[in-house]
């Protein structure tokens, strides 16, 4: 179930309420007649079957409220009504499986922003990465990939190309692509100064390490792994339901690459260089790549569900005619 709340100029308010008043997902409407100030208008509450989100927010966008005002949703975690147990019955499909497209693309943009605090999380587990890798620690290697904060980038890539939203392409492919360039740059300059005073050495660098040589020795299964945990994330990210996304952080070794090119750029290892690279783009391709596909998937299931959704108003409305 989800919650909407609309602020909207008063000769919107007749048509935002006839849009909500209209759809059988809504078992909940409230008009609050001038007491908006900002826009000068009403204010307008309702709740809705979280299945019919996508519908309702298009057809509210098509009276230009969003422009004038403001339209909001937000969850509703728990729930006691009749009303609304019958709405989320009568509207086809599951509310774990719905993809509310505002949220998630609002979402993306949000996780693309070039901050403080994505470039200090990046650059943070790339340093954690390059210490695992000297001191072969698988354990610090799952820390790192956990810290990462580039999964959101990676996942807004296919949110902009399936919902079209090509400014957002343009900032996902530079948050990324500034992000692990400042990242690597650091960690370049720390390890520097780590192998000026003795702490690391080239052994440790180039030397054996059974524990963490996944991260630049990329296979087949790099490129599987990096399909199978993008398509998770993206899963967690636009379901009701989350509680893999964790999982999915520990997965993939993006962040870890970084870090083992840091290393590998302070020694002149050209074999460490070009093995985290390739890792690096190859995890990265496959992410994206997974990320869109499955996005494109539920785009397209939803479509039929809203289809099916139309249709199946379009009979109660003849019935009642």
């Amino acid at each position: 179930m989800l919650h909407l709340r609309v602020l909207a100029p008063a000769e919107l308010t007749d048509d935002v309420v006839a849009i909500l008043e209209s759809d059988d997902a809504v078992s909940g409407l409230a008009v609050v007649r001038d007491s908006a100030l900002r826009p000068e208008g009403d204010l307008i509450l309702a709740d809705l079957a979280r299945e019919a989100a996508n519908d309702i927010v298009d057809r509210l966008r098509e009276t230009g409220v969003h422009r004038r005002g403001t339209v909001e949703l937000q969850p509703v975690e728990t729930w006691i009504s009749l009303s609304g147990l019958r709405a989320e019955v009568r509207t086809p499909g599951y509310s774990a499986d719905s993809v509310v497209w505002a949220d998630v693309t609002q979402r993306s943009y949000e996780d693309t922003e070039l901050n403080w605090v994505y470039l200090s999380f990046m650059t943070l587990a790339t340093m954690l990465a390059a210490i695992a890798i000297i001191v072969d620690s698988q354990i610090l290697v799952i820390g790192a990939m956990v810290l990462g904060p580039e999964f959101g980038a990676i996942a807004a890539l296919g949110v902009s190309l399936v919902r079209r939203r090509y400014s957002l392409l343009w900032r996902a492919t530079a948050t990324l692509g500034l992000g692990f360039i400042a990242a690597i740059a650091t960690t370049f300059v720390l390890v520097l100064v780590g192998r000026m005073l003795g702490w690391i050495t080239s052994e440790s660098v180039e030397g054996v390490h059974p524990e963490t040589a996944f991260i630049y020795t990329p296979d087949r299964w790099s490129f599987i792994v990096a399909l199978i945990a993008a398509a998770a994330g993206v899963l967690s990210l636009t379901s009701a339901k989350s509680g893999a996304l964790v999982g999915v952080f520990i997965s993939v070794t993006t962040v870890p690459a970084a870090g083992n090119i840091a290393l590998g750029l302070a020694f002149g290892a050209g074999s460490v260089i070009w093995g985290s690279t390739l890792q690096l783009v190859v995890n990265l391709t496959g992410m994206a790549l997974a990320g869109w596909a499955t996005l494109a998937l539920q785009k397209a299931v939803w479509s039929r569900i809203s289809l099916r959704r139309e249709k199946t108003a379009a009979r109660a409305r003849r019935r009642l005619i």
